[in-house]
C-alpha cells in the first residue's frame, strides 16, 4: 500500500503595502513654533479673561521669544521656513487667490503666496501685541516689564492698544482656521497632518521640490539667543 504523505499547509501569501508617498516639507522647529505658538495665545488669552496677570506675563514673554526666533528662521532656517520661500507680491497672491476661486489646483511645497501674507501678518501682530504688552499695565498694582521706562499716558496709551490688537489675532486666527477647514474638506489636503508629521503626499508638492534642511542645532541657537534678549528686557 502506497504511503500517503501529509498534505503540508501553504502560508498564505503575504502582501507588501506599499509605504504611503510623503515628501517632507516641514522641519522640527517650525512644527514646534506653530504649536507651541498655538498654545501661548490660548495661555494668554484665558489668562487675561481671569486675571492671571503673573500667568499673562510670562505666556506673553514666551510669545515674544517664539516671535523673535521665527522672525531669525525666517532668515536662516530651511527652505520651507524662510521668507524667500513663501512672501510673494500682492499681485502673485491675488493670482493664487483667483485660481483659487476658478478650481485650479496649485501646489507648493511650503506656504502658497496667500498663506505667506497671513504668516507675515500673524508674526507682526503678535510682535505687536507682545511689544506693548511689554509697557502695559493694569492701573492697581501690575505694570509690564517697561511700563516705568515710559510716561504713564503713554502706558495706559499702550495698554489700550494692546488690548486691540488682540481683537486683530482672534481674527486672523479665525481666518486661519476656516482657511485649513476649507482645504481640508473642499481642497482635500490636510494642512494640520502636514504640520504634525511635517510631510506632505508627493502630489501636493512640485514635481522638481528641492529643499534644505538646516540642522536642528542652529534653530537651538537662535531660540536661546531669542529668549537671552527676552530676559535681559525682563529684567532691564
Amino acid at each position: 500500500m502506497a504511503s500517503v504523505e501529509p498534505r503540508q499547509a501553504v502560508a498564505p501569501e503575504r502582501r507588501e503595502v506599499a509605504a504611503p508617498d510623503l515628501v517632507r516639507v516641514w522641519d522640527v522647529p517650525v512644527r514646534v513654533f506653530h504649536w507651541s505658538l498655538a498654545g501661548l495665545v490660548a495661555v494668554s488669552w484665558v489668562s487675561a479673561e481671569n486675571g492671571y496677570l503673573k500667568l499673562h506675563l510670562w505666556s506673553g514673554l514666551g510669545l515674544l521669544t517664539l516671535v523673535l526666533f521665527r522672525i531669525a528662521w525666517g532668515l536662516v532656517g530651511s527652505t520651507t521656513a524662510r521668507f524667500s520661500d513663501f512672501v510673494r507680491g500682492p499681485a502673485r497672491a491675488l493670482d493664487y487667490l483667483r485660481a483659487l476661486r476658478r478650481g485650479e489646483r496649485q501646489v507648493h511645497a511650503g506656504h502658497n503666496p496667500a498663506g505667506g501674507w497671513m504668516v507675515m501678518a500673524l508674526l507682526a501682530v503678535l510682535l505687536a501685541q507682545a511689544g506693548t504688552g511689554l509697557f502695559a499695565n493694569d492701573g492697581v498694582h501690575f505694570n509690564g516689564p517697561l511700563a516705568r521706562q515710559v510716561s504713564s499716558e503713554l502706558s495706559d496709551w499702550l495698554t489700550s492698544l494692546h488690548g486691540s490688537v488682540f481683537n486683530v489675532i482672534v481674527l486672523l486666527v479665525w481666518m486661519h482656521v476656516v482657511a485649513v477647514l476649507f482645504y481640508r474638506y473642499v481642497r482635500g489636503e490636510h494642512l494640520v497632518a502636514a504640520m504634525l508629521s511635517g510631510k506632505k503626499p508627493r502630489r501636493e508638492t512640485p514635481a522638481d521640490t528641492t529643499l534644505k534642511f538646516a540642522p536642528p542645532r542652529r534653530a537651538l541657537l537662535w531660540l536661546v539667543l531669542a529668549a537671552g534678549l527676552v530676559y535681559w528686557i525682563d529684567r532691564f
